[in-house]
């Protein structure tokens, strides 16, 4: 399917790993310019994205939580690749620690979560609507959880932040249909990342040795409970979906949330 994404700028947060580097590369694969937006590692992978499908890219680093920094990266992307069109914000962070019970993390283990999932997502909104809405063009997609639909209790600041998220964007839907811009959010469900393998480490950690499992044992059971079609859910397939919802086949798509979890979470 042609998308009609070719030479339309796109800028992914988080895009140096994970589901963010994924989604950067479908983008570049449909002859998109890329940006990628990291703490770390956005200059190597932006490159390495340039080899692969022969589109320019470039790598920013940058810290989504301040306004200064955001500003400035959206500057330079602009400067060298043109007026973003698409954003997608992957950057998140958890807590690091097995939230079940909630008692197990103090309230000091949340500030940080909600800085980056919440007010990073806030900053980066803030920076590229004001160029969508004087073009009349543009799409967000926020990359938000299950966790954030169902109260999961494995890391209680992650859960809520990703429930935020998904708000925050139908707001942003709202306000910014009159101006031609689109607003999504993408919810993976059980997907094989280091953000992922944090949470059974936190886990891992907390058990009497005779109960500890492997990371691949204890996903496995989780896969099995909750996942209807017993898959991990991989990058691609959460990449699959925020490229089509960016591209003009979507064109009547805006304030949803789509799960990309293999029916994990399932709502009537």
């Amino acid at each position: 399917m042609e998308l009609g994404l070719r030479n339309h700028v796109a800028v992914v947060t988080g895009g140096a790993s994970g589901i963010g580097r994924a989604i950067a590369a479908g983008f570049a694969a449909e002859g998109a310019q890329v940006a990628v937006w990291d703490l770390a590692g956005a200059a190597p992978a932006a490159a390495e994205l340039g080899r692969e499908f022969a589109t320019p890219t470039r790598g920013v680093a940058v810290d989504v939580t301040q306004a200064g920094a955001v500003a400035q990266a959206l500057a330079e992307t602009q400067r060298n690749l043109g007026p973003v069109e698409h954003v997608v914000h992957a950057a998140a962070i958890g807590s690091g620690k097995f939230g079940f019970p909630f008692l197990n993390l103090a309230p000091a283990d949340w500030p940080r979560v909600l800085e980056v999932n919440i007010m990073g997502m806030v900053q980066v909104a803030h920076a590229v609507a004001p160029g969508m809405i004087e073009r009349r063009v543009g799409t967000m997609v926020f990359i938000a959880s299950v966790a954030g639909q169902i109260g999961s209790q494995t890391d209680p600041p992650y859960s809520a932040s990703k429930a935020a998220n998904i708000n925050y964007a139908q707001c942003l839907a709202k306000d910014l249909a009159p101006h031609g811009v689109r607003v999504n959010t993408v919810c993976p469900g059980m997907v094989q990342t280091p953000l992922n393998r944090d949470v059974w480490r936190a886990w891992h950690d907390q058990q009497p040795a005779d109960q500890r499992q492997t990371y691949e044992a204890w996903a496995q059971a989780k896969i099995d409970n909750v996942i209807p079609l017993r898959k991990w859910q991989q990058p691609q397939d959460v990449a699959d979906m925020v490229v089509f919802l960016s591209s003009a086949r979507a064109a009547q798509v805006t304030g949803q949330t789509i799960n990309v979890d293999g029916g994990f979470v399932m709502h009537w």
